[in-house]
């Protein structure tokens, strides 16, 4: 072997190790924590790192917590990931996002609230959040009355409504307060029915049944969100017309959905993860309020249950699904 290519070949071997050195020290680490099971929405919520230039597996590891719908697991995977050293906690869902804020007052915090981060104290205000937390609110309780309102017009034969609730959900109470304000108002009967297992769910459905309640609503939650494929079947065995909170539902045969574009939400947070990974404190980032809404009818789920769409409700839909 000639002597230039003796050495060419000792400099490849040496700067070798040094660039996968280099390229370990550059490799960040963020957690997620979220009260559901693996989510499809995390393709979007990559897709918003990606955006930045942050991508899972070649300069970007993600550690994932997922609650499986047990609330009480929240607080000890949030100090797992403290005890992990993480850059950035990112926190779907307003338990979840409770959990971290209570784990740490200094690794930053990225939330996907469905509620005021203000009044669950998460941030000092949505201008000035202060402290160590933002992230995005995507009204989710704020959307529950209109749900309420939409699904009379789809069922206007209801006598009574049933409410599917998560009774150890701390974003029930205030879904419930709005809703029976509502029903007052508009003179609507609810009947509220607690869930929070597999079992107390084929239970609530049993109850719609025998009291022959005209619809039910799923109030937003991420035990629900995770059974979604069981909320729908029993709705569909069972020939309830039932309202949930996402697109997710109605694409699965649910009948209706009203709320935020969730995948866009996902990636606004991917997008608000990398910004802080960037150098930019929570506290100088806005709370961003969801403003893209969507409403989705299943047509094929409609005609199923014999009901009739009113014109309105068709001019009103995002998509119609046929």
């Amino acid at each position: 072997m000639r002597r230039r290519e003796f050495l060419g070949v000792l400099s490849g071997t040496v700067a070798w190790p040094i660039t996968a050195r280099a390229q370990q020290r550059a490799m960040r680490a963020i957690g997620l924590l979220s009260a559901r099971s693996p989510a499809s929405e995390m393709a979007a919520f990559r897709q918003g790192l990606a955006e930045s230039g942050y991508v899972e597996g070649r300069n970007l590891t993600i550690e994932y917590r997922w609650a499986e719908g047990r609330f009480d697991r929240l607080p000890e995977l949030a100090l797992d990931l403290v005890q992990h050293r993480v850059a950035v906690i990112v926190a779907t869902g307003l338990t979840s996002a409770i959990a971290a804020k209570a784990a740490t007052e200094t690794i930053p915090l990225v939330f996907l609230a469905g509620d005021d981060p203000v009044k669950f104290g998460l941030v000092e205000s949505l201008s000035r959040p202060g402290r160590n937390a933002t992230g995005l609110n995507l009204l989710t309780s704020e959307l529950t009355t209109k749900r309420l309102e939409l699904v009379r017009e789809l069922v206007p034969t209801a006598a009574t409504v049933a409410v599917l609730v998560n009774p150890s959900s701390p974003e029930a109470e205030p879904q419930l307060k709005d809703l029976q304000g509502t029903a007052r108002a508009i003179g609507q009967q609810l009947r509220i029915l607690n869930a929070n297992s597999e079992p107390e769910i084929e239970a609530a459905f049993a109850t719609v049944v025998n009291q022959r309640d005209g619809a039910l609503l799923v109030t937003n939650d991420p035990l629900f969100t995770g059974r979604s494929d069981q909320l729908v079947a029993l709705a569909a065995r069972h020939a309830v017309p039932t309202i949930y909170d996402r697109r997710a539902y109605t694409a699965a045969g649910g009948l209706i959905s009203y709320g935020t574009d969730y995948l866009d939400g996902y990636r606004k947070l991917g997008v608000y993860a990398a910004k802080i990974l960037n150098g930019a404190k929570p506290a100088d980032l806005p709370v961003e309020q969801s403003t893209k809404l969507e409403l989705v009818i299943n047509g094929r789920t409609a005609k199923t249950l014999g009901l009739d769409i009113p014109p309105k409700l068709l001019a009103l839909a995002d998509e119609v699904i046929e």
